[in-house]
């Protein structure tokens, strides 16, 4: 819930909204994934677990008052994330979360309040924390956890309230003290929660390791501040899955699939056609118009932008790219880090290479490979052509088989083929080279010197026809073998 007016909002004639730190626990190692990875770094939706729990954050929080705690491989965890403008805490020895709570002290310690977040849960919705807030403000509370009721607690601790129906919690119980009692308890922890900072602080010297898991957890922290009569609640999140981790591989298939079924979802319902969206790979971050169909077996990933009344054909594979309005990608064509202009026409089986930018109605045909190269509006280059390094003005044909020759060994160069010329078929352009507008170059040719504009260039050898060669040639002695 979002309260439209609390005592702690600010109004003209009121002091500044409580501060807010984040913490983010990112220092384990995850060793159940059996990976050499950082655990907070392994990926669902195109990204890492980190990021996608910062993105949260971030609409609670400002970068700068985000601190994610580090640890294992913490060197690879920070290059990561850095582009977010986050915080690190260091955690060398990783001891449990109560430990790596004391490590952020001196970070914390400026602040009123204190949110606590799992670097691997990656589905955390911003609007449920934001109700976290809003819920511990109202409460007053030293402490407030979020809680969830999972259809099998197995494995989770669980949170042992006053009695049923009040806010105020007891005790978080860690499932390896559970008492044959609690085991029924389905209320569990999940290890999200908002601290007053004073009392946090003023009780973090007495967690200890003296515990089931050897470790110094945070989640004790629940009982010392109602034995210190302060007040300690749990709300529960409105969707159990939004606060589940994942611990083995198989998990984080699973919240990868869930992830990607809400994008999809999100994407359908806003106006996209997506043909089996079961068969479709669509990175969280991707957006689509509407009136833009998705045929299946697509990808869609990274930061991949289409615009409306686009056509994607089954099997292409689209990464980091702009595509504009009104854009045909034909099947099997394999797309990076590249623009595509409105009413362009891609494909079939096209590949185009990062820094590639396709102009208005330009055409990349069947097996033309382009890379670093620039298509004017109109533009073609059909069948089975390479475009590396290479500017290609309005209204340019390129025809089949047509290379150029941009790497000498060395270094790479320029080819630069104005408006409206003619390359004819299995022509090789040797960089560096400047076709000029309106010029020709004869099929077969391999063109080294730069064309003027309006001529006509071929560089091949003189055909040279022999009547009756063929006949000869088979009347004449064989040689004796030796």
């Amino acid at each position: 819930m979002i309260l439209n007016r609390s005592p702690f909002m600010e109004t003209s004639e009121m002091k500044s909204p409580p501060t807010l730190a984040v913490v983010i626990m990112a220092a384990g190692k995850g060793t159940r994934l059996k990976s050499r990875r950082p655990k907070v770094l392994h990926e669902i939706g195109g990204k890492p677990l980190l990021a996608h729990v910062i993105a949260a954050a971030t609409q609670v929080a400002k970068p700068r008052d985000i601190y994610a705690v580090v640890g294992h491989q913490a060197d690879q965890v920070k290059s990561a994330v850095a582009s977010t403008g986050i915080r690190f805490v260091s955690q060398p020895e990783q001891r449990g979360t109560g430990h790596a709570i004391q490590c952020a002290r001196q970070a914390i310690a400026p602040y009123e309040n204190v949110l606590v977040l799992s670097g691997d849960v990656p589905l955390i919705r911003p609007e449920t924390l934001e109700t976290l807030w809003q819920f511990h403000l109202a409460q007053q509370a030293a402490m407030t956890i979020l809680t969830a009721v999972p259809t099998d607690p197995a494995g989770y601790g669980r949170i042992v309230r006053k009695s049923p129906d009040s806010p105020e919690v007891e005790a978080i119980i860690e499932q390896k003290s559970l008492t044959p009692d609690q085991l029924n308890v389905p209320e569990v922890n999940s290890g999200i929660y908002v601290f007053r900072t004073a009392p946090l602080l003023a009780n973090l010297h007495q967690l200890h390791d003296r515990n089931a898991n050897n470790e110094i957890i945070l989640t004790d922290m629940a009982g010392l501040l109602v034995a210190s009569d302060e007040r300690v609640v749990a709300i529960q999140a409105a969707e159990t899955g939004e606060v589940l981790g994942a611990n083995t591989l198989a998990e984080l298939a699973a919240l990868d699939a869930t992830l990607r079924a809400a994008t999809a979802g999100r994407l359908m319902a806003s106006g996209v056609t997506i043909f089996r969206p079961e068969t479709c790979v669509i990175d969280a971050d991707v957006t689509v118009e509407p009136d833009t169909v998705i045929e299946p077996f697509v990808q869609l990933l990274g930061q991949t932008r289409i615009g409306a009344e686009c056509l994607i054909r089954s099997y292409s594979v689209i990464e980091n790219c702009t595509l504009g309005n009104n854009v045909l990608l034909r099947q099997s064509s394999i797309l990076t880090d590249s623009i595509v202009a409105d009413g362009a026409k891609i494909g079939p089986f096209a590949h185009l290479r990062p820094g590639s930018d396709i102009g208005q109605d330009a055409h990349v045909g069947n097996f033309v490979e382009t890379k670093k190269a620039k298509l004017g509006a109109g533009a073609k280059a059909n069948h089975l052509t390479y475009l590396g390094d290479a500017e290609v003005g309005e209204g340019t044909n390129i025809g089949a088989g047509v290379i150029t020759c941009n790497y000498d060994g060395v270094n790479k160069h320029m080819t630069r083929i104005g408006k409206g010329v003619f390359v004819g078929s299995d022509s090789t352009l040797v960089a560096p080279l400047t076709l000029e507008d309106g010029s020709y170059i004869g099929a077969g040719s391999c063109i080294t010197k730069s064309v003027p504009a309006g001529a006509l260039a071929v560089g091949r050898s003189r055909q040279i026809t022999k009547e009756g060669w063929a006949a000869s040639r088979k009347s004449s002695p064989k040689p004796k073998q030796s």
